[in-house]
């Protein structure tokens, strides 16, 4: 592959405190240097002027439906949108068809990986078959490199049963990662219980079902010692938990969806089911208590839930399946509802979408420290542009972000030194 120089790019790498003009010396897969100027004959060379060069983003919770559901995406096209927004590695999430939780599965996964265009992390299912009954086999999955457990798309319903999650998870050496959600107060909710439920005579979902299962995680973390991680966050209840956790020295880790800071359940009232997800879109306290979090650091990342429904699927408002694509919108909505307004500074909002998951996780990435993977996104911070979802390289195309005018626009991606993504329009 030779020695690649990114020329003249704004560089910002939260883990080395590095905000500035940089050239970035890249030899075969790795970062070789990064310095004020560098002046050795190279191969091949990018001009970065005007760019931001950061490490590769890092999305730790993607649903790729495959296998499965191939009809919603792929491993290929979801690692291609994956790419498309400058997300060099990401975490699949357990609920395929087959769940992850046999060798087979996790085989198949990673064959399909090798030829992907981003790098995919696996996570395994907390319980056999997503069930809440029997664990899956732990020491397998670390044999074979899972690096995380989850039963995401629903909790594992019982305490006691989440407390051996956590244990055997710990002893294994994988991150526990939990979806907060008390079934019970659902009840066939299919959108935030407040004013617009009630307005449009729909059942709601109320707050507490977040609430209560994040609280129970938490008391469950702080008993055991062993570490948890709270998925898509939307609630200001929630938020105030976690926060309050990590002052007393709780392991609790957190995240949240750029959808949860960005947008109120007043989007619900179209009856789109774009709109749809779970958790859902709340309130304006809710969305402003996440931002909150996200300036202080109750956050340890954004990410996108990128959870693809086709448009049949998606047709009627009330029996359409939850969830929203969002792999090739999280940097340029960051940019906009987060860095723009100046609730944080950009190099926030890069740490959250690197370091944060990469340190979450413990695998490589989210810096651009020498000897690292050559794993980057180079983005033109001040574009703007209307995100049409025909235009996508997911294969489905429920955006919550659907004709919304974003700015940031990734212009090149990265992975292991090798240009992946060339902007073409």
């Amino acid at each position: 592959m030779g020695t690649l120089l990114i020329r003249n790019g704004y560089v910002i790498d939260p883990a080395q405190k590095l905000s500035g003009h940089y050239d970035v010396l890249i030899e075969g897969t790795r970062i070789l240097r990064v310095e004020p100027k560098v002046t050795e004959r190279v191969d091949r060379v990018i001009e970065a002027r005007n760019l931001l060069v950061m490490p590769g983003i890092i999305d730790m919770h993607v649903h790729l439906r495959d296998p499965g559901q191939t009809e919603k995406e792929d491993i290929y096209t979801g690692c291609n949108a994956a790419v498309t927004g400058g997300v060099t590695s990401l975490l699949c999430m357990p609920n395929t068809r087959p769940a992850i939780d046999n060798r087979e599965t996790i085989a198949y996964i990673q064959r399909l990986a090798q030829k992907a265009k981003a790098k995919i992390y696996i996570c395994g299912a907390a319980t056999k078959g997503l069930s809440g009954e029997e664990l899956g086999d732990y020491e397998m999955y670390r044999e074979l490199g899972v690096c995380a457990v989850s039963d995401d798309g629903r909790p594992v319903e019982s305490a006691e049963q989440m407390e051996q999650v956590l244990l055997k998870a710990q002893q294994a050496g994988l991150r526990v990662v939990s979806h907060c959600e008390d079934l019970a107060i659902v009840n066939g909710g299919i959108i935030h219980k407040g004013s617009v439920s009630e307005d449009m005579q729909v059942r709601g979902i109320d707050r507490l079902s977040e609430d209560r299962i994040t609280q129970r995680e938490i008391e469950l973390a702080e008993r055991t010692g062993a570490p948890v991680h709270i998925c898509h966050v939307s609630t200001k209840g929630s938020t105030e938990l976690i926060r309050a956790a990590k002052k007393r020295g709780v392991p609790v880790t957190a995240e949240t969806c750029p959808h949860y800071f960005a947008y109120t359940h007043e989007k619900l009232r179209s009856q789109d089911a774009d709109y749809r997800m779970n958790p859902p879109l709340r309130e304006p306290e809710d969305v402003a208590e996440i931002i909150r979090g996200i300036q202080d650091g109750t956050f340890d990342c954004i990410v996108t839930d990128h959870a693809p429904h086709t448009k049949r699927e998606k047709m009627d408002f009330r029996k359409a399946p939850n969830g929203t694509v969002g792999l090739e919108t999280s940097l340029a909505a960051g940019i906009r509802f987060l860095v723009e307004p100046g609730h944080i500074k950009l190099e926030r909002l890069v740490e959250l979408m690197t370091l944060g998951p990469a340190r979450v996780l413990g695998i490589e990435g989210g810096s651009l420290e020498p000897g690292m993977a050559a794993d980057l996104a180079l983005v033109d911070p001040k574009a703007f542009w209307t995100v049409l979802p025909e235009r996508l390289q997911s294969k489905s195309k429920n955006s919550v972000f659907k004709f919304e005018r974003l700015q940031g626009r990734v212009k090149y991606t990265l992975v292991n030194g090798e240009i992946v993504y060339v902007m073409r329009y």
